[in-house]
């Protein structure tokens, strides 16, 4: 009997052991993520740091002015550094946006897909991954400097050198080229797992042009021939042509997957943000109907601004309208009122795009008004603080075109901070106040991450002497007016 017990016991173990493996396994996820799973997940998170208003993430709305704090009121007098705000922007662009584009592409250049109509949309879904991976790099650039572009992304480099910021935005502008010629417009691509366009390529190849007219635009005062190369190529290329071609994420009513804004303003339950000031006294200036869509009035029907980086009362100050907080607000990250402003900008200088600058900022101004169903722009248009011509002749700047346009085009940029602040950057206008409690100038950047100062010290030390400091004030390679 002890004998059987023994056999039993032994065969028992043996059995085991043969399915330990088998055991550990896990059934419910997948063993692989897909490569059109990994876009979607880098898609969302490069747009939610776009458009996040999260003192934590991204300090940009406050910046452009276009807000400011209420109690805490440290980002609106442009500390970066009390919450490690560029280290958050930084991993999220690096690690949570071009590193999943990275792997999504690797994984669909492997996989071989179970037929022959879903192989043939791979060359459609790598070019746009390569347009978004350019948008990542230039918003980077655009904020920073010199960044990690070449070594970036490799894991067994945890070190790597910072490109030159000019030869890198250059090199992807070709790039972004490149990405247009490949696509193939008569083919899908994405579908359901593009939140931005559904996977429609025309869309796709109309974005990358249009990208092509910003980046062209931002080398203007740097390298005039490769700019007006850059921007005419872009428009042949095909660029926006209506609020119908804008890029904005499509967002759900329930968190975690609704508008960022929705969580920072309503699912928070604080009451951190009124309107600014400097946008609020602009718009009461211009008798701007669109006022009435940004923000709502206080008690006596009126709009008021806070005063930038001063405690403001909550409720005795202008609020953002519903619509801003909406949990499905779309997130947009380039729009057609943007390129009709930057054509405008392109025609003031000379370059060759077609119409005037006059007819593109006319352009602007009704593209912003219809995207915020603001009515009808022609009264607006004409009077003689906003009439193009009119408005020039009263401009004290030394390019009265900057001014003009530049103003313009800041209201309409409205809850688009980053790209508000790269204009306000490159046009000077419009002059932003000083904060009642300013930590430094107004920012000409980020700066680097704490963690590349003590992790990739030596090549932080070289960008940082390269670009000319690594301080807020530090004006980047293209901002040289």
């Amino acid at each position: 009997m002890k004998k059987i017990i023994i056999l039993i016991t032994a065969i028992i173990l043996v059995s085991c052991s043969d399915n330990l493996e088998d055991l550990n396994k896990n059934i419910k996820d997948p063993a692989a993520v897909p490569g059109e799973s990994l876009f979607t997940g880098a898609q969302k998170n490069l747009v939610d740091q776009m458009i996040d208003l999260n003192v934590n993430n991204n300090n940009a709305k406050l910046w452009a002015q276009y807000l400011t704090e209420t109690t805490y009121t440290d980002e609106s007098n442009y500390d970066q550094t009390t919450r490690s705000i560029p280290d958050n922007n930084w991993s999220v662009l690096y690690k949570d946006v071009l590193k999943d584009l990275d792997e999504s592409a690797t994984v669909i250049e492997n996989t071989t897909y179970t037929t022959n109509e879903l192989n043939a949309l791979k060359p459609n879904k790598l070019a746009i991954i390569e347009i978004l991976n350019v948008f990542t790099y230039s918003v980077l650039i655009e904020t920073y400097g010199d960044v990690p572009f070449t070594e970036a992304l490799d894991i067994d480099n945890l070190l790597p050198k910072y490109d030159d910021g000019e030869t890198t935005y250059k090199a992807l502008v070709g790039k972004l080229a490149a990405a247009i010629n490949d696509l193939d417009p008569s083919l899908e691509s994405f579908g359901n797992a593009d939140r931005i366009y559904g996977g429609d390529v025309m869309s796709w190849k109309k974005f990358a042009a249009s990208l092509k007219l910003r980046m062209g635009i931002l080398l203007s005062d740097i390298d005039s021939q490769f700019a007006k190369t850059t921007v005419e190529s872009a428009v042949a290329d095909g660029v926006f042509t209506s609020n119908a071609d804008n890029a904005g994420f499509t967002y759900l009513s329930s968190d975690p997957n609704t508008n960022p804004i929705h969580d920072n303003m309503v699912l928070s339950g604080r009451h951190d943000y009124v309107a600014g000031k400097t946008i609020i006294d602009m718009m009461n200036s211009l008798n701007d109907p669109r006022i009435s869509s940004y923000f709502l009035p206080i008690s006596d029907g009126t709009y008021k601004g806070g005063v930038i980086g001063a405690s403001s009362s909550f409720s005795s100050h202008s609020q953002v309208t519903p619509r801003v907080e909406d949990a499905v607000e779309p997130g947009i990250i380039l729009d057609y009122a943007e390129v009709e402003f930057l054509l405008a900008e392109a025609a003031a200088r000379n370059f060759a795009v077609g119409g005037t600058a006059n007819s593109h900022y006319d352009n602007g101004i009704k593209a912003s008004f219809e995207f915020w169903q603001a009515g009808d722009a022609t009264a607006y248009l004409t009077q003689a603080n906003v009439d193009y011509t009119t408005a020039i002749a009263a401009s004290t700047s030394a390019t009265p075109w900057k001014e003009v346009i530049g103003n313009q085009k800041w209201i309409a940029l409205f809850n688009r901070g980053l790209e508000a602040w790269t204009s306000i950057r490159l046009l000077d206008y419009p002059i932003m106040a000083t904060p009642t409690e300013p930590v430094s100038g107004y920012p000409m950047r980020y700066l680097y991450p704490v963690i590349e100062q003590t992790l990739n010290n030596t090549n932080y030390t070289s960008a940082a002497s390269t670009i000319g400091g690594d301080k807020a004030e530090t004006k980047l390679f293209w901002d040289i007016y």
